[in-house]
């Protein structure tokens, strides 16, 4: 087991309900540096709601931050209608093939992509002005 009370922010990991929370610095990529290292801006866990996560979303990407991105299409996922949940988990999984490329997972990518595509070829709810074909695409493209 490791003892994390020697660390000066032990406790800070975890939230008052036991979730875990953000508290190691991260890279762009959203390796984790070590405790004290200067990392990216940490994304906010709070959901956004549907268009502001795109927007979000969309931003991260151009920045090249690929895992921050998913990070905020993860938390529009937890909180989402159930019929909404494939939309929101594919884009989130289309960020983190993104992310394993970025990193030079090849294989990785090309599973997440994959995974993620499975959920949104499906979809049949509400896309807030995206073009999934679009963005299977580029996903595609640059996973492979």
């Amino acid at each position: 087991m490791n003892d994390t009370s020697s660390r000066p922010d032990a406790g800070r990991d975890r939230d008052e309900a036991g979730r875990a929370r953000q508290a190691r610095p991260r890279d762009a990529l959203g390796r984790p540096l070590p405790y004290g290292a200067e990392g990216v801006e940490p994304v906010s866990e709070e959901p956004l709601p549907p268009l502001e996560t795109i927007a979000e979303a969309r931003r991260l990407l151009a920045e090249g931050r690929p895992f921050s991105a998913h990070e905020v299409l993860e938390a529009r996922w937890k909180d989402c209608p159930a019929a909404e949940r494939p939309l929101w988990q594919g884009l989130a999984q289309l960020c983190v093939g993104l992310t394993h490329a970025a990193r030079g997972n090849a294989v990785g990518a090309r599973r997440l992509v994959e995974r993620g595509a499975g959920r949104l070829e499906g979809y049949a709810g509400p896309e807030y002005g995206l073009d999934i074909p679009a963005l299977l695409a580029c996903a595609r493209r640059h996973t492979t």
